[in-house]
């Protein structure tokens, strides 16, 4: 095993054993190094690499941290590893997001508060009768992401949020090339918002369901993709 990888190790068996806890501040590197039998220069590139995906937190100044290890902060690495994503393998991120979002949307039609709800509601009627993509789209997002908070699962919230960036160009396609894509949109997402508000999970998750599988069938005809 690489010396920085079994620095890694080391360290993350000390959080995962308890020993250090979110929030916990590491020894001092030189007296850590020499407990972990460990170079300072390898030490020092397993904390940065730590550091880099949110499990760390290197205080300049003031020495080198746990992080919460929230599930948002640790997943928000995914996002940065998503952006990475090819064309010919968005049709990927999309079935996830076909399997995810119909459960937390089903989850949210039990767990929402009403004022989330409102707040769902009021989200759908920022948008004018006749608005251009980009404002469909940032509205779009914000839609999915209040569901996903409403689920209450907040790995599963996580999870939703770091798939949304490959979907934001197809998205854009699809408002631009696609006619009644903004219509059915909005429409979609009214159903979406009243099945929740009638505390119907089985009815939010089917056009949830359909809302996410219309947008990848689309883009499946698009990319000649086979069914």
């Amino acid at each position: 095993m690489p010396v920085t990888d079994e620095a890694i190790e080391k360290i993350k068996a000390m959080i995962v054993s308890g020993e250090l806890g979110p929030g916990a501040r590491l020894p001092r590197e030189a007296d850590l190094a020499e407990r972990l039998g460990l170079s300072r220069n390898s030490l020092r590139e397993a904390v940065k690499a730590l550091s880099l995906i949110r499990v760390l937190d290197v205080r300049q100044g003031d020495g080198t941290y746990v992080t919460s290890l929230d599930p948002h902060l640790l997943l928000d690495a995914m996002t940065f590893v998503v952006d990475f994503h090819r064309d010919d393998t968005v049709l990927e991120f999309f079935e996830v997001r076909r399997i995810l979002e119909p459960a937390a949307t089903a989850m949210a039609a039990l767990t929402m508060t009403e004022e989330q709800v409102d707040g769902l509601r009021a989200v759908l009627a920022e948008l004018d009768q006749d608005p251009g993509v980009e404002a469909l789209v940032a509205n779009d997002l914000e839609f999915h992401r209040r569901v996903a908070v409403g689920s209450g699962n907040t790995v599963l919230c996580s999870l939703i949020e770091g798939l949304s960036g490959p979907t934001t160009r197809a998205r854009i396609w699809r408002g631009l090339t696609q006619e009644g894509a903004v219509a059915r949109t909005i429409e979609q997402h009214a159903a979406i918002c009243d099945a929740i508000a009638a505390r119907q999970p089985d009815i939010a998750r089917s056009w949830a369901t359909i809302h996410v599988a219309g947008v990848e069938q689309w883009l499946r005809s698009a990319l000649g993709d086979s069914p």
